[in-house]
Parts: structure tokens; sequence; C-alpha cells
């Protein structure tokens, strides 16, 4: 399995920050990995799908994700899956009285023949968490307050 996981602080609220990251299809603002997230169904809440396309390694690939858990203000979590792997994606969120504290962890476990080559894949994560780290705060910035 590959971990990634990122700390952003900002000094924005913690409700227009969870309200922003909890919308799945914002990705496509912060996640340079990102090519499109399209809601498929629900409300945004447990049980909604999202269709995420993501460009990794110079190739693009497709994940259902489904969200597991949405505390308000709190955790939003959702499950992606496809043939090759499967991924668990957790932003926990804190205020820190000036601001929001953001943890994004994101796991990833590959399955089948793909699972050989999980450590040839370990620097491309680092850097897509670096990048992803980068845009997450650089989008929430950009929220009002």
């Amino acid at each position: 399995m590959i971990t990634i996981e990122r700390v952003v602080t900002v000094g924005k609220s913690v409700e227009s920050v969870f309200a922003y990251l909890s919308d799945f299809e914002t990705t496509t603002e912060w996640d340079p990995g990102t090519v499109s997230t399209v809601k498929v169904d629900g409300d945004g809440g447990p049980g909604t799908t999202y269709r995420n396309t993501s460009s990794f390694a110079g190739r693009e690939t497709e994940l259902e994700y489904v969200v597991q858990q949405r505390e308000a203000n709190r955790v939003f979590q959702l499950r992606g899956e496809n043939k090759t792997v499967s991924a668990l994606d957790t932003m926990t969120f804190r205020s820190t009285g000036e601001g929001t504290e953001v943890t994004y962890r994101a796991e990833f476990e590959f399955k089948g023949v793909t699972r050989l080559i999980e450590p040839l894949f370990k620097s491309q994560f680092k850097k897509l968490g670096d990048e992803a780290e980068e845009g997450m705060r650089t989008a929430l910035e950009k929220l009002g307050r």
C-alpha cells in the first residue's frame, strides 16, 4: 500500500474549507492529477458516487468514488475503485482559531499484477502528493472567509 499524507493550514473558516473540499467535483481546481470529476448520483453525503478521471504516469485512469463518511466541518472520506487500484481518501478538518487545518490522507492499494510494480510508483506518488498539497493551499486561499 502507498500512503500520502499532507497537512494544509489556511486562514479561512472551517465551514468554508469543508464546504469547498467536500464538494468532490472541486478536485479539478486543486488536484493537478485530476482531469475531471463528475457527480453521478447522490446529495454529497454517504453513498454519493463520483466518476473521477486522473492522469498518472502518463496514462489516464478512471475510478468510481463513493462517499463513505461526511461529518460537517470534521471529516470527509471517499473510497475509489477500478480494476487495478483501490483508493481511500480521507480529509479531516480542525479549526485553529485563526483558520483551518486540513489533513489529507490518500491510501492506494494495488490489485493483481499491478501490485508487483507498486514500488516503482512511490516517487511518483510523493510528487503527486506535493503537487496536490500546493494546489489545495492555493485554491483554499482564494476562498471567502
